[in-house]
């Protein structure tokens, strides 16, 4: 897990982020200060502020997010604040992975309000502990999705795209075309359509029919 480097010789760097979900009486200044106190006191240097207004929290992109995750990757700062674990993560998973990418790159990472700082002891279980409820959420996901496909299949539910059936196509002149020793993809082309469709419309078996009798006549 990364450590906040505290030799006398350099100075932590620190990058904070905040985000307040719409612009309506929602003032990201108090998270701020709260985290620029913080650093204060620990006497570190913040080398920048990345600040997303009026974005929820379940978007996919939040621009501001995504520069602080960059400068972490450019290890342009030794640790990431932020105010509450809501303001940053979107989801749980997404959470663990964003705190995964920190770690390999070497950045700390602390939520001032939850108590979770990831350079000590306890901050380092905090995180196996939220990786671990992430593992559980996404196997309750799948076991739910594979119950409701076995459910729908005991039904009778058919999967995929339903059969159509090509009413313009003219199986005897199918069974012509085959039995002149054309190949299905010749008749396919013949016809303009594709190979799939002759199979779906029981091409197949119509003229394995229509062949079985010229046999019987030709017999």
């Amino acid at each position: 897990m990364a450590k906040v480097n505290s030799s006398s010789t350099h100075t932590t760097r620190a990058a904070l982020y905040a985000r307040v979900s719409t612009t309506n009486g929602q003032n990201p200044q108090m998270q701020l200060r709260e985290l620029r106190e913080y650093c204060a006191h620990r006497g570190w240097r913040v080398i920048g502020e990345f600040v997303d207004v009026g974005v929820s929290g379940a978007k996919d992109s939040r621009p501001e997010l995504n520069r602080m995750m960059g400068a972490a990757h450019l290890r342009k700062c030794d640790v990431v604040l932020v105010w509450k674990l809501d303001r940053f993560g979107r989801s749980l998973k997404h959470l663990v992975n964003a705190l995964a990418e920190l770690e390999a790159v070497g950045v700390a990472f602390i939520s001032l309000r939850d108590n979770l700082d990831l350079t000590t002891p306890s901050g380092r279980l905090m995180f196996q502990i939220i990786g671990a409820m992430a593992e559980f959420e996404r196997s309750l996901i799948q076991e739910r999705v594979r119950a409701g496909i076995a459910a729908a299949r005991a039904r009778g539910v058919r999967w995929g795209r339903p059969k159509t059936v090509s009413l313009s196509l003219d199986l005897d002149k199918v069974a012509r075309l085959r039995a002149r020793g054309l190949s299905w993809r010749q008749v396919a082309a013949r016809l303009d359509v594709g190979v799939g469709t002759l199979y779906r419309n029981g091409c197949q078996e119509h003229g394995h029919k229509h062949g079985s009798r010229r046999g019987r006549k030709a017999a």
